[in-house]
């Protein structure tokens, strides 16, 4: 039976994933990406976008003087995660907001123990099949 750290891992894994497909679409490397441009990118209307600012408090683009909203990478890279969630993981709003909450950077420390203490675990069978 899959625990939540693996499921939280294999979701991270995805996630990076698709990252990398969506930002290899764009071969230039601007700082800030309109509304529009976002929109496009993710194939998305520019509505979802500005309705995803109001319910997830972690994503907020600057606003240039005019107030058209200029999105960073990370932007867009949250963005992604939550388009992912929503349309093709079919999480909740609610669900979305607490996956991204969670302490990433401890289930991922988590993680890379388990991945070193199998590691060693190799290293000790190999040892033991060589001595004898």
């Amino acid at each position: 039976m899959a625990t939540q750290l693996d499921i939280f891992a294999q979701l991270e894994a995805e996630i990076k994933v698709e990252h990398k497909k969506i930002m290899e679409t764009t071969s230039d490397e601007k700082l800030y990406r309109s509304i529009t441009e976002v929109s496009k990118l993710l194939n998305v209307n520019a509505s979802h976008l500005r309705f995803w600012e109001k319910e997830f408090s972690q994503l907020q683009p600057r606003k240039n003087g005019k107030g058209d909203r200029l999105y960073k990478k990370e932007d867009i890279e949250l963005l992604h995660t939550i388009l992912y969630l929503t349309k093709t993981r079919k999480f909740t709003l609610e669900g979305t907001r607490e996956f991204l909450k969670k302490d990433k950077t401890a289930a991922g420390k988590e993680q890379n123990i388990i991945s070193e203490l199998r590691q060693l675990q190799n290293f000790l069978k190999a040892l033991k099949q060589q001595l004898s």
